[in-house]
């Protein structure tokens, strides 16, 4: 390590992996993340995530590139379940040829309605694979996107409820700064089935809204920061049968480990921080996780 490593409280370095948690005793599942921007290989993140308990992982894409390689590693892996979907900052890339949309790969597909549509088409397709269990992460995203691609996000994510629809599948929902809209569009277009709002951001009064509707809400590593009472807030009043947890690894690591690498092996850490907040064991609030996430996504719990 050299003298200008950053490290955190701890003494570890800033990139370092963060230890192995306590085991769980009772199995759940990563609900939503994105192993292809972690490192090492699948085998090795599903090995590590197995042996503290976390036995089964939603692989989100973002992009066409991304969900096609979820659904690829979803067939190749009996414990990982794919979500597919243009991530809301995609549409406007699209539409707009956005240089800061969320493609990773730097493609310039065709652009306007015409690219939007021919890039929908892939991911109707895709959704309709048995390993694809989910359309997501889509939504609205006003953070970073601005005003110029509102109308694309939202005619994206009304397309991909239809697809979410169609196939029976759930719909995994990415709300940033658009909590209002993203409510809105769903009374309007009618929301599928199952939803699932991915790293819920809202406070506990939307969760109470959510919650009537029989949304379920995944928290993330988030709910574990010292300025996200809300969050907890939110938590607290949410049923324990409508309740997720993810990693959204490699982001939104838990504390104490906050801007280190995330993984799905990370899931105790937020999980027990979830179990303090709702007042509940460690074990029932898991045993409440694996059965939410299995129902959700339509895998056996086994």
């Amino acid at each position: 390590m050299s003298p200008s490593t950053k490290q955190d409280p701890s003494g570890a370095a800033k990139d370092a992996a963060p230890p192995l948690p306590e085991p769980l005793r009772v199995p759940v599942a990563d609900s939503h993340t994105h192993l292809d921007m972690q490192d090492g290989t699948v085998e090795e993140a599903l090995a590590k995530a197995a042996s503290v308990g976390v036995t089964t992982v939603v692989q989100v894409g973002c992009d066409i590139a991304g969900s096609r390689w979820a659904a690829e590693t979803a067939a190749a892996h009996p414990d990982v379940w794919a979500a597919v979907a243009l991530h809301p900052n995609e549409a406007p890339r699209i539409v707009h040829g956005d240089p800061d949309g969320w493609s990773r790969q730097g493609a310039r597909e065709p652009g306007g309605a015409a690219g939007l549509d021919a890039a929908l088409a892939e991911i109707d397709a895709l959704a309709a694979l048995d390993q694809v269990r989910a359309v997501g992460e889509t939504g609205l995203d006003y953070f970073r996107t601005g005003p110029e691609g509102v109308a694309a996000q939202q005619l994206s994510f009304r397309r991909h409820i239809d697809i979410a629809k169609r196939h029976g599948k759930a719909l995994v929902i990415h709300d940033r700064e658009a909590h209002e809209d993203v409510l809105r569009v769903l009374d309007e277009e009618g929301a599928p089935d199952t939803v699932v709002f991915h790293c819920y951001s809202g406070d506990a009064e939307m969760a109470k809204v959510c919650a009537d509707k029989g949304y379920y809400l995944s928290f993330a590593g988030n709910v574990t920061f010292k300025n996200a009472q809300p969050l907890r807030d939110a938590l607290a009043v949410t049923p324990a049968e409508l309740v997720l947890v993810e990693t959204d690894a490699p982001f939104l690591t838990p504390a104490p480990y906050r801007g280190r690498p995330n993984a799905p092996y990370l899931v105790p850490v937020t999980l027990r921080a979830m179990a303090a907040v709702k007042g509940m064991p460690e074990d029932d609030l898991a045993a409440a996780v694996g059965a939410n996430t299995a129902r959700a996504f339509g895998y056996p719990l086994g």
